[in-house]
């Protein structure tokens, strides 16, 4: 059984790692800074985390290779981590230290801030760490400068500003981290291209087959553990590449495909809906109904 380590509050990884808890919600660690016994978690394998946690890994000699080209980004990496989340340990190397920084900071902290509304905006909270945002140098020195303010801000004395600079700090860090992931989308846009046309391949696949009668409709979940991505970052990458989210885009295949068979066999309406994987018919008359204008039995009739 995994030993698992239970980070509850932004305090308790900050007294792991021997550091002053300087905000009872936030919380900045520079491993500079940590000493040699407090870098080294001993006796877990998993880190299960309450709060938001934000990782960057400084990787010296790390080259990336997207697309056939080479990028440099030796500068770092930055991890995402939402409440909720574990997050597994191992060790390549036995005097493995970290190196780098860490910010968390507690879903309490955005009560009544505009942060709070749309942090679930932050999609990157729920990629797998092979997902992570690899930093260029230009923008690894942005995100410092950031990370620069909010440290600023936690060593002054709480008074009635505190809060909303360090929020809005933290607000633009994440904003920062958005617009790094959209580059990063576009510098692996040659090997996303193959993950959407085995995304097609596999959506042709699964309505040829008897999955949809076993399984029921496919599912954004189901594609994106077929292609080993997690559902958040196959859903951006679909969204950016093609415009629609990941469910628009399976429901305009099932859609295409029910065209074909409405048209194209004798087969009632309720026959076809429960090929496709639909428990009730009715489900699947108003769907079709809303996307194409007409009933099936009424689209069958036109054509």
């Amino acid at each position: 059984m995994k030993n698992v380590l239970h980070i509850r509050t932004v305090g308790d990884y900050l007294n792991l790692r021997n550091q002053e808890v300087l905000h009872p919600l936030v919380g900045l660690v520079d491993f500079t800074k940590v000493d040699e016994a407090a870098k080294i978690i001993r006796g877990h394998d998993t880190i299960h985390f309450d709060c938001y946690a934000v990782f960057l890994k400084d990787a010296k000699g790390c080259k990336l290779k997207y697309g056939g080209k080479s990028y440099d980004y030796d500068e770092g990496t930055l991890v995402f981590v939402g409440p909720g989340q574990k997050v597994g340990l191992t060790y390549n190397e036995p005097n493995y230290r970290p190196k780098g920084y860490a910010l968390l900071f507690h879903p309490d902290l955005l009560l009544g801030t505009d942060l709070g509304r749309k942090i679930r905006d932050y999609s990157f909270f729920s990629y797998s760490t092979k997902e992570a945002l690899h930093l260029s140098a230009k923008e690894r020195k942005v995100i410092l400068s950031v990370v620069e303010k909010i440290q600023y801000e936690l060593e002054q004395n709480l008074d009635k500003h505190s809060k909303g600079l360090i929020v809005s700090n933290i607000e633009l860090f994440l904003d920062y981290c958005m617009r790094f992931y959209d580059r990063q989308f576009l510098t692996r846009e040659t090997a996303h291209l193959g993950a959407l046309q085995k995304f097609d391949g596999l959506l042709s696949d699964y309505f040829t087959s008897k999955k949809p009668q076993k399984e029921g409709l496919p599912s954004v979940g189901h594609f994106a553990e077929q292609l080993h991505l997690s559902p958040n970052y196959f859903g951006d990458l679909v969204k950016k590449e093609t415009g629609k989210s990941a469910q628009e885009y399976i429901q305009d295949r099932l859609i295409e495909v029910t065209k074909e068979r409405v048209f194209g066999t004798d087969k009632s309406v309720s026959e076809i809906a429960y090929e496709l994987g639909f428990k009730y018919p009715q489900h699947f008359t108003r769907l079709f109904k809303r996307r194409v204008g007409h009933s099936p039995s009424a689209f069958r009739m036109l054509n």
